[in-house]
C-alpha cells in the first residue's frame, strides 16, 4: 500500500492522500480548467513539479533563491492595532512590498464621504512607511441599487423578467459608481497615494466591472502615471446584464485571459486575477484548476500580473486564517508554474 501523505483540503481541514490520488487530484483540477474554459491544459512537467510540492511532508514550503516575487496586499491591516499600526506591522514583521490603506466600508461609494478623513489617514501613512503604500476599495456597484442606493434594484427586478429595467438600472449605477471612483481615486493621489487599487471587481456582474474599467480609462487619462491595480472577484464575470461590452468586447463570460486583456486595455498597471475554490474538493485539486485558468492571461499579459491567493482564492483554503502549510504550497505552485511578478 502506498503511504498517507498529510494535505489540505480546501476548506483548511487535514486530510489523508497517497501519491496517486495527489496526482489523479491534480488531473482532474486541470482537466476541469479545460472543461469550462477551453484553456490548454498544464504541461506534463508542470503537473510532476506541482506534485512534488504537495506531496511533501514539509511544514512549510518555498520559491528558489532567486526566484522570489513581489507581495502586494489589499485590505491590510490588523485588527488589534489602528489602521497605520497594521501597516507597519505588514511592513516590518511580514516582509510585504506594498500595502494598502483602505477603510472598514469597503466601498467607493461610502468612502466617497469620508474623503478628507482618508486623505489625513494617507498623509500619515506615507510620513511613516517606506514601502509603497496605494489606497484600495470596492466598485461595490449593489451599494448604488434600492433600498441603500438610488437605482432600481436589479436583482428583485431580474427574477420578476423585468430584463429591460434591469438593464438600466445598471447602467445607470455605472455612471453613478465610475464618478464616486474617479472622485475618491483623484483625492488620494493628490495626497501622496502610491497607487490606487480596485478590489473584488466585477464582484456584482459585468456591469461592475465596466465601471471599474470606465474609472481607470478615465484616471489613466487624467494622470499618465497613477499607479492603479484591479484585483478580480472570480474567475468568471457574471452577466448580470449580458450586452455590456468594452472597447468591443462583450464583458461577461471572460476568463482569466480575457479579463486581462481588457484591464490591460483600460489601462491598469497590475492585473489581479482571482479564481474561488471549491471547498469540497482538495488545495492540489483547486489549485492546479486555478494555475491552468491563469497561464494563458500570464502568457500574453503586457503588465505584471499579483495572483489573488488569499482565503478562498487561487487554492488558498477558505478560512479566516490560511493554514501556513497550505499558502506556501499553493504561492510556491504559483511563481514556479505561472513565472508570475506578484502574489
Amino acid at each position: 500500500m502506498e503511504p498517507q501523505i498529510v494535505t489540505r483540503m480546501a476548506d483548511g481541514t487535514l486530510t489523508e492522500m497517497t501519491r496517486s490520488e495527489i496526482r489523479r487530484d491534480l488531473e482532474d483540477g486541470v482537466q476541469e480548467a479545460v472543461r469550462r474554459a477551453k484553456v490548454e491544459p498544464l504541461e506534463a512537467d508542470e503537473l510532476d513539479h506541482l506534485l512534488e510540492i504537495f506531496a511533501s511532508p514539509a511544514r512549510f514550503t518555498a520559491v528558489d533563491i532567486g526566484d522570489e516575487v513581489m507581495l502586494s496586499f489589499d485590505g491590510t491591516g490588523a485588527p488589534q492595532f489602528d489602521r497605520i499600526g497594521g501597516l507597519l506591522l505588514y511592513e516590518q514583521c511580514l516582509a510585504a512590498d506594498s500595502l494598502e490603506l483602505f477603510h472598514q466600508d469597503y466601498s467607493y461609494k461610502a468612502v466617497k464621504t469620508l474623503v478628507p478623513h482618508e486623505q489625513m489617514a494617507m498623509k500619515h501613512a506615507q510620513e511613516r512607511l517606506t514601502i509603497p503604500v496605494h489606497y484600495g476599495s470596492q466598485p461595490d456597484l449593489g451599494r448604488y441599487s434600492e433600498p441603500d442606493g438610488p437605482c432600481q434594484n436589479w436583482s428583485m427586478l431580474l427574477p420578476e423578467l423585468r430584463i429591460d429595467e434591469a438593464r438600466a438600472a445598471q447602467e445607470q449605477a455605472v455612471e453613478l459608481a465610475v464618478d464616486d471612483m474617479v472622485h475618491v481615486a483623484e483625492a488620494l493621489w493628490e495626497v501622496g497615494a502610491d497607487g490606487i487599487n480596485f478590489d473584488t471587481a466585477g464582484a456584482a456582474g459585468d456591469a461592475d466591472l465596466l465601471a471599474t474599467l470606465r474609472a481607470v480609462e478615465t484616471l489613466r487619462a487624467r494622470h499618465p502615471d497613477m499607479g492603479i491595480m484591479i484585483g478580480m472577484a472570480a474567475e468568471r464575470v457574471l452577466g448580470a446584464h449580458g450586452q455590456l461590452t468594452y472597447k468591443g468586447t462583450r464583458i461577461a463570460g471572460q476568463w482569466p485571459a480575457g479579463q486581462q486583456k481588457l484591464v490591460e486595455e483600460a489601462g491598469a498597471t497590475i492585473y489581479g486575477p482571482a479564481v474561488n475554490v471549491n471547498t469540497g474538493r482538495s488545495g492540489a485539486w483547486n489549485t492546479s484548476r486555478a494555475l491552468a485558468l491563469v497561464k494563458p492571461c500570464c502568457a500574453a499579459a503586457g503588465i505584471p500580473v499579483h495572483m489573488n491567493v488569499g482565503m478562498g482564492v487561487g487554492g488558498v483554503p477558505m478560512h479566516t486564517v490560511p493554514p501556513i502549510d497550505a499558502v506556501s504550497r499553493v504561492s510556491k505552485a504559483c511563481v514556479d508554474v505561472l513565472r508570475l511578478d506578484g502574489l
